[in-house]
């Protein structure tokens, strides 16, 4: 029987893992994209601007929704999505410590390894 040794690490590494899982499907980056673009939360234009199905898209907004990168309201039939980006910004402040170690490293250069 396998052992999920996940909770033996460091909260903020787990985040990081959680985040990166969650945005590992281009479909997800595409979706993030097109929330970006718009000022505010958007209603049913998410599906006009992918080569995908209505189902996926909600399977991926769902994901998308469940690690608490995206706020929604469903009413009925409509859906409403929009970025929380004090949630995106602490994920990216997470993958900033990988600039800050970068800076420091001592193989910078092609020979290493």
């Amino acid at each position: 029987m396998a052992i999920n040794r996940k909770m033996d690490f460091q909260a903020d590494e787990i985040a990081l893992a959680d985040f990166a899982k969650a945005i590992s499907h281009p479909a997800r980056i595409a979706i993030l994209k097109i929330l970006a673009q718009h000022k505010s939360c958007i209603c049913g234009e998410i599906v006009e601007g992918l080569p995908l199905a209505q189902a996926t898209v909600s399977q991926h907004l769902k994901e998308l929704k469940a690690i608490g990168l995206i706020k929604g309201t469903i009413e009925g039939k409509t859906s409403c999505y929009c970025i929380d980006w004090g949630v995106f910004n602490q994920f990216v402040a997470h993958f900033g410590i990988f600039a800050d170690l970068s800076k420091n490293a001592s193989c910078q250069s092609q020979s290493c390894c």
